[in-house]
């Protein structure tokens, strides 16, 4: 009985290590590129998803990634804060934040992978060409066609998934917003305290930086155009752009604890892409076939969500395969589990998720503001706050006293599948 997962980003591979800790034994991840390396930039484990890597016996090599941030404070764009918040383990939470570079997360999880499943569990190179949902796989190689069948495949693929595409065919580019998005990383001295997320700014521009390590990661965003089809838009994830442009977008952005031209015009290599999501599926589910992470509900990084929905999901479905009396109640279970809670927040990340106090205090004062309760109420802030975590899974309540999404010893069976179908 076998599992091919398509797509060795961070939701494949989390998959691929969900699985074989819930006793699952023939898994292979197939990669379309022909060598993974530390692509992108900064990415943020929420305290969820932190749990999840934790209990895969990950702690300690994530914690030793990044930073734990412990505030995330919200600014205008004139540095006034709006509002601020205590994050990971001080905000009662049991497990931290990380802030980490992607593509390091990327090689620590496929070094695991490697480690626990075999050398040869990963496939580079594979291009797909066909998922049927009778379960096999087609490949295109170097060498040629490559033919697998499966009991399940499982589409982890990413925005453009070819999994996704083989059952969704018409539904064409990822939708844009609108804004266009410009990442980096500086060699900077840190801000604040030096283990502080700022976001800063309003619907029309924004800008976002938190240390990862020994550098700062940023995203600069100006909305650039009217919401619609993104076809005619380079949605390249590392299109490197000259930096000029941008730091001029940002010269008056100077605050007393953070100069944000400075910090852009630092910076190595910015690269700049439109904002997309695509509209949330009524299935994942066909046959055995199953879609993961950005393959099934690509968001906006509105709430630092993305990576770390593409955990819940592995381990979730890894939980339901090994626990489910058979194969197909599995992936219902794990539809009714994922799907309505990542459209939710699809949907929310579309109206700024927990950034709306940066909106709301611009429309409120434009030209700033004396004190951010003279425009907005104390009651009002923390509810957008609390909301978004209670409509993301990480609110610290739910989240300190949910269940394991570790299968009991008894349930994981050396060939669930099997005994599943």
């Amino acid at each position: 009985m076998g599992i091919v997962i398509v797509g060795a980003g961070i939701g494949g591979l989390s998959a691929a290590l969900s699985l074989h800790a819930a006793g699952f034994r023939d898994i292979g991840v197939y990669e379309r590129v022909g060598s993974l390396r530390p692509l992108g930039v900064g990415v943020n484990l929420l305290p969820h998803a932190v749990r999840e890597l934790t209990e895969l016996g990950l702690g300690a090599r994530m914690a030793a990634l990044g930073v734990a941030p412990g505030t995330l404070s919200y600014y205008n764009r004139y540095g006034q804060e709006i509002w601020s918040e205590p994050r990971g383990l001080a905000a009662g939470y049991r497990w931290p934040q990380l802030s980490v570079h992607r593509g390091r997360l990327q090689l620590e999880l496929l070094a695991a992978v490697r480690e626990r499943l075999g050398d040869d569990a990963v496939h580079t190179g594979h291009r797909l060409i066909a998922a049927e949902p009778a379960g096999t796989a087609r490949f295109h190689t170097a060498a040629g066609e490559v033919v697998v069948h499966a009991d399940l495949i499982i589409g982890a693929d990413g925005i453009y998934s070819a999994v996704r595409r083989r059952h969704r065919p018409d539904e064409g580019a990822p939708v844009w917003n609108g804004l266009t998005l410009w990442r980096g990383t500086t060699r900077a001295p840190g801000f604040l305290d030096g283990r502080t997320m700022i976001m800063a700014g309003d619907a029309q521009q924004k800008f976002v930086a938190y240390p990862i390590g020994d550098e700062i990661n940023f995203i600069a965003e100006r909305r650039t155009g009217g919401p619609g089809d993104a076809a005619d838009r380079q949605v390249d994830w590392n299109r490197a752009v000259d930096p000029a442009p941008i730091v001029d977008l940002f010269r008056d952005w100077r605050f007393p604890w953070l100069d944000v031209p400075g910090l852009l015009s630092a910076a190595g290599e910015i690269l700049e892409y439109p904002m997309v999501d695509r509209d949330p599926l009524d299935r994942w589910t066909y046959g055995r076939t199953t879609l993961l992470g950005d393959a099934a509900h690509p968001m906006y990084p509105n709430g630092s969500n993305g990576a770390s929905q593409a955990i819940l999901d592995a381990r979730t479905l890894a939980y339901r395969l090994a626990t489910a009396g058979s194969t197909d109640a599995a992936l219902a279970a794990y539809e009714q589990d994922r799907r309505p809670a990542t459209t939710a927040l699809v949907l929310s990340n579309r109206q700024q998720g927990p950034e709306q106090v940066m909106v709301l205090a611009h429309e409120r004062a434009p030209d700033g503001f004396a004190h951010i309760h003279d425009i907005v109420s104390p009651a009002e802030l923390a509810e957008i706050a609390t909301g978004y975590k209670k409509a993301a899974g990480f609110h610290p309540d739910a989240l300190n006293t949910r269940p394991s999404l570790t299968p009991p010893p008894a349930e994981r069976r050396l060939d669930p599948l099997e005994a599943a179908s």
